[in-house]
């Protein structure tokens, strides 16, 4: 059986796709963290774009989720992809949407005050393109879990942070788009999903987005404050 390392950060959501992945196929690996601020001598050596995930296959080494999704894809049954060509291509174009996605929200996040509601439309507006694709769910094809859900799992992790800081609606980014609402909250209680971060995954995320100083992070922490009375630096991420 082949050796299976998957080079992570606690982070990142393009290592959580793999992750899903490989625990939606039942396939053992290992997992090994690392600090993107301080990337080991090794890594450097190993990884052409000094990014994650790498996906290390009895000593070689895959970079890039897609190509790693896809690699699992071709090796490793059960099938997350859908069999008709058509289909299988259109499922890949939605991925690439999920990646543009995550550029949108890290937008969001990072966006300075004058910026924030210009960042908060267009992220809106991709997530209403997204409601208009769905169908009757629970997953993005309907009954089976493929790897579309794979790749949103972690976009709507985002929200676990969102929700503790606009406790009265996560800045409206779902509001009238109930299929996504129900799509985010099958995607929360999937045990792959659930299982690709660690417990404190979304304390973590709200420290990081604390630290990138936009307009959510003062948000952020003025939430933190009016909820404990303390205002808490965020800790450095490892």
């Amino acid at each position: 059986m082949e050796r299976l390392e998957l080079v992570s950060h606690a982070l990142c959501p393009y290592v959580q796709r793999a992750a899903i992945a490989l625990a939606e196929k039942g396939v053992p690996f290992t997992r090994t963290v690392i600090d993107l601020a301080a990337k080991p001598d090794w890594f450097v050596r190993i990884s052409p774009l000094g990014k994650v995930p790498l996906l290390r296959v009895d000593g070689e080494v895959l970079f890039e989720s897609a190509a790693i999704l896809e690699y699992l894809e071709d090796t490793q049954g059960p099938a997350l992809h859908p069999a008709d060509a058509l289909e299988r291509a259109r499922h890949r174009a939605w991925i690439e949407f999920g990646s543009a996605v995550l550029n949108d929200l890290w937008l969001f996040y990072t966006a300075p005050a004058s910026a924030f509601e210009a960042r908060r439309t267009a992220l809106r507006d991709k997530l209403v393109r997204l409601e208009a694709a769905l169908g009757a769910g629970p997953w993005f094809a309907g009954a089976g879990f493929s790897l579309v859900d794979a790749v949103f799992g972690p976009v709507f992790r985002y929200w676990e942070a969102f929700d503790a800081i606009d406790t009265l609606g996560a800045f409206g980014l779902l509001d009238g788009l109930p299929r996504l609402a129900a799509w985010r909250a099958a995607l929360a209680a999937r045990p792959s999903v659930r299982s690709a971060v660690a417990p404190d995954y979304a304390a973590r995320l709200r420290e990081y987005i604390e630290a990138q100083g936009g307009h959510l992070a003062d948000l952020s922490r003025a939430a933190r404050l009016a909820h404990t009375g303390v205002h808490a630096e965020p800790a450095r991420l490892g």
